[in-house]
């Protein structure tokens, strides 16, 4: 019987972000692609959301490299992690490795990681797969697609892309490759749906120019531009536009510095000589002389943008008439985050420029129309919508029917299900461990459900202790029960409410068959005062009852 190829998404479908497919044929794997994402709101103290590699780690010496399509976090965040458990090399362009070298020199991973730096139009043998790099446009440079091929056929993975016919660098998305391997045969795509909801087509990067034209022609105070730090060209255009009126610019933020120090070293971004100043020596210019770029277009808590608007960043006050540029689009869930900012910055008097005054952000992803060219010039057997949630599968899913492709040859997969093509057939099969896995501080995966449970509990409902000593021979009660409570009640204002709770605990204690056995006083003790409470006040608060014996 023929070998099947199997691609299994450990990540990046029914979410956004978390990107990693597995490509596995004969004996041999190759990753594309491994990302992190954002934990939700009650994900509480959760730093960053991982996959469960597990199948990797199981599977560990048939994987003969990990393949990067760009150098977004949401597809390199989670290599850091990974790579502890799972040996493989790296293989990504330029940029992209440029990025990660950053990133595992920071985690004391570098020295032990093959990372080779590949160029848009090579070829790596990986196994019985080999792996074309095919240069697409996206929001950060460097990006590609891949032609992977085995055996049993060619898969083109597109990764995140858009088509740009007049990118700042880099040239257009090389359709014509796509073209040629659509003549060859495609057996299946793999393609971006981020954008699938959109009519048209996403608008140029260099759109975004000339509203930056139009804001710095004439302005008399200083220009805060806030962006994506990973937005290589975007920087390049607002470092353009402020030597164009004669301003200096200052970088802050350390990601926006990370991403800067590298983009120049490549020479992906160029700067014209005298333009870039210390943060701490631009106050003493003009305020028209003036452009300062930082991070915070998200409104995270410790970026840049946040601490000015906050009065916590140490060396940027901001100022009444003070023109602060958003020069980004809210990623689904920080919309509350971006606002507070944004109402601080009014507060302080400052103008305030986002996206919905002028065309200040464009897309990396494909609209409908882009997705359509696709679509027709790889002309695949069989089509897998990837990197979307539920909805944006579907109706990517509907677009290639649309198309005239055949319902039966388009298959909408899950995290952990295994898709096993052959030359003729696709189907979905088994699954495999699949899952989230969380980061707390130093802590990976020893946050689990359980543990979030407990926090969402004591989020919502607070905490009470019961604390009382007994003695260890005969199970009398020594001294207590003393009630702590923590997010409950204030206590000044409670005391009626917790001798009440007093009472009901020692009803509990006296009404325990077997005094020694502290597993039943304790589960007395938590049973009575849950029902008591609830009946009282309709809330539900965490009990630990707290037994020392003496």
């Amino acid at each position: 019987m023929a070998e099947k190829l199997k691609i299994i998404s450990l990540g990046g479908l029914n979410e956004i972000g978390k990107n990693l497919t597995v490509y596995e044929y004969g004996g041999d794997i190759i990753v594309v692609d491994c990302g992190m994402g954002f934990p939700d709101d009650d994900m509480y103290g959760i730093d960053v959301v991982i996959p469960d590699v597990s199948y990797l780690i199981k599977n560990q010496n048939k994987i003969r490299g990990i393949f990067i399509t760009h150098g977004h976090e949401d597809h390199i965040g989670a290599l850091p992690y990974v790579l502890r458990s799972v040996n493989a090399p790296i293989y990504a362009t330029r940029m992209s490795a440029g990025l990660i070298k950053l990133k595992l020199e920071e985690h004391r991973l570098l020295d032990r990681t093959r990372l080779i730096t590949c160029e848009a139009g090579q070829i790596v043998k990986a196994g019985k797969f080999s792996v074309e790099f095919i240069h697409v446009n996206h929001s950060i440079a460097d990006a590609v697609a891949f032609a992977i091929k085995c055996p049993v056929g060619t898969c083109v993975h597109t990764g995140d892309f858009k088509i740009d016919a007049t990118p700042i660098q880099g040239g257009m998305m090389d359709l014509a490759r796509l073209g040629e391997l659509g003549k060859e045969g495609v057996l299946a795509l793999l393609a971006d749906s981020t954008n699938v909801e959109k009519p048209g087509y996403t608008r140029s990067e260099r759109s975004v120019g000339a509203s930056f034209d139009g804001l710095f022609r004439g302005c008399e105070e200083r220009i805060i531009v806030t962006t994506f730090a990973s937005n290589v060209d975007r920087i390049q255009q607002i470092i353009d536009v402020a030597a164009r009126y004669g301003r200096k610019v200052a970088v802050t933020g350390r990601s926006m510095e990370n991403v800067m120090k590298v983009s120049t070293e490549l020479g992906y971004m160029s700067v014209p000589d005298g333009i870039l100043m210390d943060l701490n020596h631009i106050k003493s210019l003009p305020k028209n002389r003036v452009c300062i770029i930082t991070t915070g277009s998200q409104g995270e808590t410790m970026s840049a943008l946040t601490r000015m608007a906050f009065n916590t960043h140490r060396q940027v006050d901001l100022l009444p008439g003070d023109r602060v540029i958003i020069s980004a689009s809210a990623i689904p869930g920080n919309e509350n985050a971006i606002g507070n900012v944004v109402n601080e910055l009014y507060r302080k008097g400052v103008e305030v420029m986002n996206e919905r005054d002028l065309a200040l952000h464009v897309s990396g992803h494909a609209c409908q129309e882009e997705l359509k060219i696709v679509h027709s010039l790889v002309k695949p057997k069989f089509f897998i919508p990837v990197h979307g949630e539920q909805r944006m599968l579907q109706i990517h899913g509907k677009l290639a029917r649309e198309m005239g492709m055949d319902p039966n040859q388009i298959l909408i997969s899950d995290i952990g299900r295994v898709i096993e093509i052959t030359p003729g057939s696709a189907r979905l099969a088994g699954t495999v461990t699949a899952g989230q896995v969380f980061v707390d501080g130093y802590g990976v995966g020893d946050v689990g459900s359980v543990v979030l449970r407990d926090r969402r509990h004591l989020a919502e409902d607070g905490m009470i202790v019961v604390a009382l000593s007994m003695s260890g021979e005969n199970g009398e009660l020594v001294s207590g029960p003393d009630i702590i409570t923590r997010g409950f009640v204030y206590v000044k204002e409670s005391e009626g409410l917790l001798e009440e709770l007093r009472q009901v605990a020692l009803e509990a204690i006296r009404g325990t068959n077997t005094r020694t056995d502290w597993s039943a006083v304790k589960g007395a003790i938590k049973g009575d005062l849950s029902g008591y409470l609830y009946k009282k006040t309709k809330r539900s608060p965490m009990i630990l009852p707290v037994i020392m014996e003496v």
